[in-house]
């Protein structure tokens, strides 16, 4: 029994000699200096138990029992060629796709743009795009079932590396008939904790971020939970209550006057957009490429 597995360079070696008809050549074809490669048979055989090579001083050439060693090692090195091809085409395939997993508010007005630019640089690349809410997002990169991940959380888990890429706020709006909206002075704060909103479910960004935002001051429970921002707009436009977007969500409907946006004194909700992905902490392939191409057209 093998208190170890071989090494394949040795296998090579044992190979070549049977090959080429002696350790010399075989070394000199593997790369390796004689003395070093001798050193290898010989703890191969130390492993096998047996001699393998007939050493003489015109060369040393395969035992019997080197032949039958050198037989099999032929069929393992095949297959471990074989499973090198198959995981270099892997790789290939790999290297062809590209699995994106964005939060709403990214996915809804930035992802179409860096995509199609992406896909002017490298139109051979297949692109998967899944939207998710940032903590389902962060999951999904730590799972391995993306490449890379998009969020808007103001933070990731600590076993992921991540960089900003963009940035957004967000604002407290409302339609134009709400009461807020004849306010002379700023909401406070603790008004807006105390009011009943339209919001989006726990683990999106731009919860979390809110609810950090707020986490001193007692809240009024939610008017409805919602799982977009899209949903959420067309409540406040449909008058349901007021809530927090990003400016993202809701500039056409503030520039055209169909949403009114709200000052809430003291209270800012800047915020990084992030690109994450796991280990190692350079990000290669076209998730590289697509990272590197969206930190150029940084928002």
């Amino acid at each position: 029994m093998f208190s170890r597995w071989p090494e394949l360079g040795v296998l090579e070696l044992l190979v070549g000699v049977d090959d080429h008809g002696s350790l010399g050549a075989a070394s000199r074809i593997a790369g390796i200096a004689q003395p070093n490669a001798s050193r290898a048979i010989k703890r191969l055989e130390a492993q096998v138990g047996t001699s393998l090579l007939q050493r003489k001083p015109t060369g040393s050439t395969l035992t019997p029992e080197g032949t039958v060693i050198a037989h099999w090692s032929r069929r393992v090195l095949d297959d471990a060629r074989q499973l090198l091809d198959v995981a270099a085409g892997m790789r290939e395939k790999r290297a062809a796709e590209l699995t994106v997993s964005a939060s709403m508010t990214v996915a809804e007005h930035l992802m179409p743009a860096w995509l199609g630019r992406f896909r002017r640089i490298d139109p051979d690349v297949t692109i998967h795009l899944q939207v998710r809410n940032s903590m389902q997002v962060c999951d999904d990169v730590t799972a391995g079932s993306c490449d890379v991940g998009f969020v808007e959380s103001p933070t990731v888990p600590r076993a992921l590396h991540s960089v900003a890429v963009a940035r957004d706020r967000l604002v407290v709006v409302v339609d134009p008939h709400h009461r807020w909206t004849r306010r002379r002075r700023p909401l406070s704060i603790a008004e807006l904790a105390q009011t009943p909103l339209v919001v989006r479910e726990p683990g999106s960004g731009t919860r979390t971020t809110l609810d950090l935002a707020l986490q001193e001051y007692e809240r009024a429970a939610p008017l409805l939970e919602l799982g977009s921002g899209a949903a959420i707009r067309t409540s406040v436009l449909g008058r349901v209550g007021p809530a927090v977007l990003s400016t993202l969500a809701v500039s056409a409907q503030v520039e055209s006057g169909d949403l009114k946006v709200v000052e809430v004194e003291g209270l800012h909700l800047d915020r990084a957009l992030r690109a994450v992905w796991r280990p190692p902490r350079q990000l290669e392939g076209p998730a590289g490429d697509l990272v590197r191409l969206v930190r150029r057209v940084r928002v």
